[in-house]
């Protein structure tokens, strides 16, 4: 069984007071961190440290810590949630850093989502695109058709819950040159698309999320693929190419 190691790390954070002010980079010092820790823990002893010293905490988002709820939104030595795959930032652990380095710590670079404070940023674009279609109708007076007494095929169920796998976390946009968010929107398009609860509304909730994504100021996908590279969830870029099978059939119909 292998020693448990200590750290002693510089961090380079940016630091932003409102989304008004001038942000900077600041730099600081954090000793004997376990590498057993999450990289929030150590944002933790980072934050105690300051507080001790008087001097503002450091502000980042978080909740769950289990890598659910998509809060921990930050971009770490140049990558989304860090040097590792398949994970959120919360499930990042400081064993995959080394004694003595340099750890640059960012919030998600976007025009869409702008800076609250130091890491934070405004995430409420994606909640628009959700509202603009993210949803299906369902008429609750009467007698209501049971969901399970339709017949999905496992391959359409299977994909479905593969795409419904997305926690809006932005990561997609973070890595993306273009600041695009396409496989978010794709995921979400996928998950009602594949489902014949969701065929209903497919042509309206496709042109209407993809016009929101489009006034909120997201960019274009161009293929590059760091977004499923970055995805914390691994969701797969046939869901962007799904997702514009889906804008164009509804768009000709509307011609």
């Amino acid at each position: 069984m292998s020693e448990r190691k200590n750290l002693n790390l510089t961090l380079k954070i940016w630091r932003q007071k409102n989304k008004k002010t001038k942000g900077k980079f600041e730099i600081y010092k954090v000793s004997n961190i376990s590498t057993d820790a999450s990289f929030l823990e150590m944002l933790d002893i980072l934050n105690e440290q300051l507080i001790k010293e008087d001097k503002e905490p450091v502000a980042f988002d978080h909740d769950c810590r289990e890598g659910i709820c998509g809060m921990c939104s930050l971009y770490i030595n140049g990558r989304a949630h860090g040097p590792d795959t398949g994970i959120t930032t919360c499930q990042l652990h400081m064993r995959m850093f080394t004694d003595g380095e340099t750890i640059v710590i960012e919030p998600w670079r976007s025009i869409a989502f702008p800076v609250i404070k130091d890491l934070i940023t405004d995430r409420s674009a994606f909640d628009r695109i959700m509202a603009a279609g993210g949803f299906i109708s369902v008429n609750t007076s009467g007698n209501t058709l049971d969901a399970n007494a339709i017949a999905v095929p496992k391959e359409d169920a299977d994909k479905a819950m593969d795409a419904a796998a997305c926690i809006s976390c932005g990561a997609c946009v973070a890595c993306c040159p273009n600041g695009a968010a396409m496989l978010f929107v794709g995921a979400k398009v996928s998950h009602f698309a594949l489902l014949p609860q969701g065929r209903v509304e497919a042509k309206r909730r496709v042109l209407n999320m993809v016009q929101a994504m489009d006034d909120e100021g997201f960019g274009n996908c161009s293929v590059i693929g760091a977004c499923e590279v970055e995805c914390p969830k691994n969701i797969s870029l046939d869901n962007i190419a799904r997702m514009n099978r889906e804008y164009m059939s509804a768009w000709m119909r509307e011609k």
